[in-house]
């Protein structure tokens, strides 16, 4: 199964600690999203969790800031819908940088498609309080039904499956034919995190 993890700050763990203890559980996926902080404040950490990223190998990812992926050569950058558009970032970043953007219903995925992008975070699943001004919920069947639209529409992209995501929603989740599971506050909110990452990514694949 393919896990994003996405950083979130809470009153336990910096965004620096988040990161490092989903790579210690064997996520090879880091997403570092924070919102409404100073951008010499992301650069910062940014530099920080790429070199962690860095240490195992694994893919590091900037969300919205795009001019910040370039400088710090990022593995690629996740755009949301209030961030720059894809074609946008695509022209800036060239084909050499990975940009994934956030989508809710089919149009928003063959929208990003057709601007080049190269996976989509799919969701919410259900309510979250990690995100701020929420898409309507998808559910399982929200899922099943765009996965079908992308193979009527011979629309090949990796989706991510976010939003409110528990351990126990996985195998359900990954059997409405999405790719992957991306994860936050699941895992920070477990007692340990780092075995939490792991016992996440034991689960068993369709």
């Amino acid at each position: 199964m393919e896990l994003q993890f996405i950083t979130h700050y809470t009153d336990r763990y910096t965004y620096y600690d988040s990161a490092r203890m989903a790579l210690e559980g064997g996520c090879r996926w880091i997403q570092l999203r924070m919102k409404d902080t100073p951008a010499n404040e992301v650069e910062r950490e940014a530099r920080r969790v790429q070199d962690l990223c860095r240490a195992y190998h694994a893919t590091f990812i900037i969300d919205d800031h795009v001019e910040l992926a370039k400088e710090l050569k990022a593995d690629g950058v996740h755009l949301g819908k209030k961030d720059m558009p894809v074609a946008e970032a695509r022209r800036m970043l060239g084909s050499g940088f990975i940009i994934g953007g956030t989508a809710n219903t089919f149009d928003d995925i063959k929208m990003h498609y057709d601007a080049g992008a190269d996976y989509i975070g799919c969701g919410p699943f259900r309510f979250t309080t990690t995100k701020k001004n929420l898409s309507p919920i998808l559910g399982l069947e929200g899922y099943r039904s765009i996965v079908r639209q992308m193979k009527e529409a011979d629309i090949r992209l990796p989706i991510v499956a976010i939003g409110g995501i528990t351990f126990e929603d996985i195998p359900a989740i990954l059997q409405t034919g999405v790719t992957g599971i991306a994860l936050s506050g699941t895992i920070l909110r477990a007692d340990n995190p780092v075995e939490e990452t792991r016992r996440i990514l034991s689960i068993p694949t369709v």
